[in-house]
């Protein structure tokens, strides 16, 4: 009886291990992916006019559109290049982390998304700003606005929140595009302007 039930229940994992789809599988590392599809076009010795994998200032300029823009175009095809980069099979997860790969390859600091909550979710603009914008605007180094004075981020919101939210996606003065953290969301980064205008002056060293 027992052998019956153990063969039973072998049979039963096997039939649900079956009938896993693909996407619950685990999905690809950024390497990964772009070793089976994206070097086609963007390997160093490959033709056409897709960024090389090394070429900094041809990758500097798309990740200043952060990841979630980049891997959008990417998803959806661009110019030249096909939806999925051509495969079909690749999920959003896995093409988005070959986009994060390629960016490091070529200068960027990017963290590979690890799970497909990760292409979704924003950080908020506390999160924003205690991870990366604090840095500089904690102390107004570099004369930024520091983080709660009002009087000095009205005169920089004086053209309207998407005039600062560009300047400050673009690059502005002394500061980085998207603050020298390039996955950053545009909605992150509205986030983080708007939470550094309304926060007390001390709410980022919490």
């Amino acid at each position: 009886m027992k052998l019956k039930l153990s063969v039973l229940a072998l049979a039963t994992s096997a039939a649900l291990a079956a009938a896993v789809p693909a996407a619950a599988q685990q999905a690809r590392s950024g390497k990964e992916v772009v070793e089976s599809t994206c070097v086609s076009c963007h390997g160093k010795d490959a033709k056409g006019a897709a960024p090389k994998i090394g070429d900094r200032k041809a990758w500097s300029k798309r990740s200043a559109q952060g990841l979630s823009s980049l891997t959008q175009s990417a998803l959806k095809g661009i110019r030249g290049m096909p939806a999925h980069g051509g495969n079909a099979g690749l999920s959003d997860l896995e093409l988005a982390r070959g986009v994060a790969y390629m960016v490091n390859a070529s200068g960027g600091k990017w963290t590979e998304p690890q799970t497909a909550k990760d292409l979704a979710r924003e950080r908020s603009g506390a999160q924003v700003v205690k991870a990366q914008c604090a840095k500089c605007h904690q102390d107004g180094k570099g004369g930024a606005p520091k983080v709660g004075d009002r009087e000095a981020w009205s005169k920089r919101l004086s053209q309207g929140v998407d005039h600062a939210v560009h300047s400050a996606i673009n690059g502005h003065g002394g500061m980085p595009p998207r603050g020298d953290k390039a996955d950053l969301t545009d909605g992150e980064v509205r986030a983080a302007i708007l939470y550094m205008l309304n926060a007390k002056p001390a709410a980022a060293k919490k």
